[in-house]
């Protein structure tokens, strides 16, 4: 497999971090080289989480400004802050339910409009895919489910390589099983979502 550098971005509690374990548990399947990294910071007060993965040969996991091939993000503007990441090449694919911060919610500060969002995101990137994660992560029967929303549209997106089936496995392995048809339809739905966003 050719190296591929995947960025993942979340606020706390989004389920970033499960999503890494999923895509990890792909690699290994696929018997892919995998490294990863996770910056955590105030994930518990709903702050930043980070992921950096990157598959195939590489002597570290750590992916510097304009390095990444995908931009996988769990919030608009958490998406648009990691930007910088990206390049013309980029695959950008990210959730357009928002989680405003606190500051915007007490009136400190002002959250931009999805259209400008995407806009600028767009500016920056190879394509973006942009869907509303949390809709149909509720559809697919809990909100919860975001995280599996997005990898379904990760893969559909044929950036990383693994099959659909592979990724399958994955969340089999990798999640409760009482959350088990739930994310499997999660991920079903997000792989046709971003398949009809194109």
């Amino acid at each position: 497999m050719e190296t591929t550098r995947l960025i993942i971005v979340a606020v706390g509690g989004q389920g970033n971090l499960l999503a890494s374990k999923v895509l990890g548990e792909a690699a290994l399947i696929s018997g892919v080289p995998v490294r990863m990294s996770e910056i955590h910071g105030m994930a518990q007060r709903g702050g930043v989480v980070e992921s950096a993965i990157v598959f195939g040969e590489a002597e570290s996991s750590i992916i510097s400004d304009n390095e990444a091939d995908i931009l996988l993000g769990f919030e608009p503007a958490e998406t648009l802050r990691a930007i910088n990441r990206a390049n013309k090449n980029t695959i950008v694919i990210t959730n357009t339910a928002t989680l405003p911060p606190f500051t915007v919610s007490i009136g400190k500060g002002v959250y931009p409009p999805i259209d400008t969002i995407k806009s600028l995101l767009q500016e920056k990137c190879k394509s973006l895919v942009a869907i509303d994660a949390m809709k149909i992560a509720k559809e697919a029967g809990t909100p919860m489910s975001v995280n599996i929303v997005l990898l379904g549209a990760l893969v559909q997106s044929g950036r990383l390589g693994f099959s659909k089936e592979t990724m399958m496995e994955a969340i089999k392995r990798r999640t409760k099983k009482d959350f088990l048809p739930m994310n499997i339809k999660a991920f079903e739905m997000g792989f046709e979502a971003a398949e009809n966003y194109r």
